[in-house]
């Protein structure tokens, strides 16, 4: 039995039931509501990204009516949990990309790595297909800065996000420290939960794909008074099971999500969130340069091969949480908002790590390791907002009180595992782990943040937005082997501002500058603790619109650096120092828009400059950052029929690019790709049904580069049909 056994300080999950119980009381207040005409469906590559034209009479479908304010493929305004603002993107002096729940199954998205493969700016998926979530925002690594409604995910990396129960996915991009406290500079991903509707719909969804691909999902909410008002429940639920490309590898997926919206009012909203999901995977850890990427004297690897043990595994993580978003109006003309969240959480799992080949070409060496990651996390962001005129000024005030705790256990033991002949593997070779773990750490965060914005216009032409933030955070971490502790208490404040002048209704240029924080874990060889990193970027770009929000479109040119980056510690191995500094330029594009005809467009392209300016290694020194391609290119357009015999039907085709990778890590040049998709859908009275495919050409290529010993591979061709009843 290779588990941990620690003692945890999270405990059991206290509240990983309740999720359970309020789908059941959800369930039955459902039994007794009045049903109402189901909603129309979001769009997908079965129902394109908007409404088709009115058909002839004799087609005509029922009338549905979404609450979503953007049900297509064009988002007008991101979330306030994401810019806390409720201003157009249009009028935001800052990049933020939207990806609607239209456009997500439009693209047949199954996870947050899909979605942002769409992003201009972002590189996603470069450690291939390990079971959770990885991106670069902006040249910098950005996966432990996800968020969901504004708080950020106490679990960090740790658990992959589900994205079914996501009405949209934002990307703020560049220093987001002012909203959110501790984020990396490159920016942050915001996901909104789907919420109930005052309208009764039910869907049912069944997905086959190639590699065993199957799954079941569950969306529907009724109002719970049939005389109408806010108050109504919603309930998502998925089912998944998948193998991989590769021997051995799969995952399952568990998700419930009930959420309930109580009628306090025309002044009040509040909704009560509730999740729970249970995932079970084999991590995919790709495979050696050699044999693969660069040349083998023993001829190429097989892409399918298992390096690792197929006993020993796999990962199994759960999360349950639960939450509230309360917004109130005051009389006064004062808003309050408040968003709160509770989470706990316990990854346990078994892997194979690759170290180096040895001298003849076929024999990997390997390593062994346990791990046990519980924790919970208690967060909480309220603020007041009021708009107001001084003179020719209008102003949008805001204040807020940002509080966070994340307590996180991590133990581990590093066990001995043979080696692997990887042209005749053999399996089931005895794995020896230590009695005790190798390390074993508690971390306790505790962060308090106080930020004030003010958006200040003039004649409806130029904003001004300023924003300053004082974080006070402390950290503390356990050593449970040896009974050390450490504590630092770092403080900052950091702000932006953004100036912005709209030339013409659809041409608004603006300019931006703002910087960031970001503490550090950990300590040097002299037992000093780091200091915390800090980002500084400019930003200048234009937002356009037209056709009354149909078209979106942005340019943004930016300079970030990165400073006190951790890097190795060139005298005493094993150890860290901190004199890195990493900077990256860049110019991104991006488009979405919705035609006459039933067109529609989504496009981005990307241009990054990046380099390490600063490190120990010498040699390191004006390499470019690890797995950011100089170009990147996403686009896709599609099609809905509106009339004659292909009424209904509707068809996507689209491309990634990215050009080669290269980086400090790791030696060699991930070679640049081109991948096509193709969708084809149909949309009848109750039912559609879609056919996605991915990688249509089954190119062979690489995700990106890990280190010396390991190549992520790339994914092949997918195959998924997809078919959703409307009861």
């Amino acid at each position: 039995m290779h588990r941990l056994q620690i003692q945890r300080q999270t405990g059991t999950p206290t509240f990983s039931h309740t999720s359970i119980a309020l789908a059941a009381l959800l369930a039955a207040a459902g039994a007794r509501a009045q049903t109402e005409a189901p909603p129309a469906a979001p769009a997908s590559p079965a129902s394109a990204a908007h409404a088709p034209q009115t058909p002839p009479e004799s087609e005509l479908p029922p009338v549905r009516v979404r609450a979503a304010a953007d049900s297509g493929i064009v988002a007008t305004k991101a979330a306030a949990s994401t810019t806390k603002s409720g201003a157009p993107l249009f009028e935001t002096p800052q990049s933020v990309s939207v990806l609607t729940r239209a456009q997500m199954d439009e693209r047949g998205v199954q996870s947050l790595t899909d979605a942002l493969q769409g992003v201009a700016g972002v590189v996603s998926g470069n450690y291939g297909r390990r079971g959770w979530d990885d991106f670069i925002i902006r040249g910098v690594r950005a996966t432990e800065s996800v968020y969901l409604d504004g708080l950020k995910q106490g679990s960090d990396t740790w658990i992959a996000q589900e994205l079914f129960g996501a009405e949209s996915v934002e990307v703020l991009k560049g220093p987001a420290s002012v909203n959110f406290g501790l984020v990396q500079p490159g920016g942050m991903v915001n996901l909104v939960s789907k919420r109930p509707r005052a309208e009764s719909f039910s869907e049912v969804g069944f997905t086959l794909g190639n590699y065993g691909m199957k799954q079941a999902t569950v969306d529907l909410g009724r109002p719970l008074s049939p005389e109408g008002g806010k108050a109504a429940w919603r309930l998502n639920a998925l089912v998944s099971d998948s193998d991989d490309p590769t021997q051995h590898v799969y995952f399952k997926k568990r998700w419930l999500a009930p959420s309930l919206t109580l009628d306090l009012g025309p002044d009040t909203d509040l909704t009560l969130l509730t999740s729970y999901q249970n995932r079970e995977y084999i991590r995919q850890q790709g495979l050696s340069p050699y044999g693969t990427l660069l040349d083998n004297p023993n001829g190429k690897l097989d892409r399918s091969l298992f390096a690792g043990e197929p006993g020993f595994g796999p990962y199994r993580a759960w999360a349950a949480s639960v939450g509230w978003a309360l917004e109130h109006r005051f009389a006064s003309g004062w808003t309050l908002r408040q968003n709160v969240r509770a989470q706990r959480f316990d990854v346990d799992g078994l892997a194979v790590f690759h170290n180096a080949l040895r001298a003849d070409n076929r024999t990997q060496a390997r390593t062994g390791r346990v791990q046990d990651i519980p924790g919970h996390s208690l967060m909480a962001d309220q603020n007041l907002q009021r708009d107001f005129t001084t003179g020719p000024l209008q102003h949008s005030l805001m204040a807020g009180l940002d509080l966070r705790r994340d307590i996180i256990r991590l133990a581990s033991s590093t066990c001995t595992v043979p080696a692997l002949d990887l042209y005749n593997p053999v399996y089931g070779a005895p794995i020896n782990c230590p009695a005790t773990p190798n390390a074993d750490d508690t971390s306790n965060i505790v962060d308090v943040g106080l930020y004030l914005r003010d958006r200040i216009r003039l004649q409806d032409k130029l904003t001004l937005s300023l924003a300053a933030r004082h974080d006070r955070v402390r950290n503390t971490t356990t050593n449970h082997l040896t009974g050390a502790e450490l504590s630092q208490r770092p403080s900052k404040t950091t702000g932006n501002a953004g100036l912005m002048y709209q030339v013409t209704p659809g041409v608004a240029p603006y300019a931006s500058v703002a910087n960031s924080f970001y503490p550090v874990e950990g300590t040097n060889f002299d037992g000093q603790q780091f200091t915390p990193e800090t980002g500084q970027q400019v930003e200048v770009g234009v937002k356009l619109q037209s056709d009354g929000g149909r078209v979106q479109g942005a340019l943004a040119v930016y300079d970030l650096k990165r400073r006190n980056v951790t890097t190795a510690d060139p005298v005493n191995t094993g150890f860290s120092v901190q004199t890195g500094e990493q900077r990256a330029k860049g110019f991104e594009a991006e488009l979405n828009a919705e035609l006459d005809g039933g067109w529609t467009l989504s496009a981005a392209y990307t241009y990054s400059d990046t380099e390490v300016t600063q490190d120990n290694t010498a040699a390191r020194v004006g390499k470019r950052l690890d797995n950011v391609p100089r170009h990147a290119v996403n686009a896709q357009v599609g099609h809905r029929f509106t009339g004659g015999l292909l009424h209904g039907w509707s068809a996507t085709a689209g491309l990634r690019h990215e050009s080669d990778k290269r980086g400090y890590s790791f030696d060699y040049v991930v070679p640049a790709y081109t991948v096509f998709d193709a969708g084809l859908g149909y949309q009848a009275r109750h039912w559609r049904a879609g056919l996605t495919v991915k990688n249509l050409f089954d190119k062979d290529y690489y995700a990106g580069g890990l280190n010396n010993n390991v190549l992520p591979l790339g994914t092949p061709r997918q195959v998924l049909v997809n078919v959703v009843f409307e009861l």
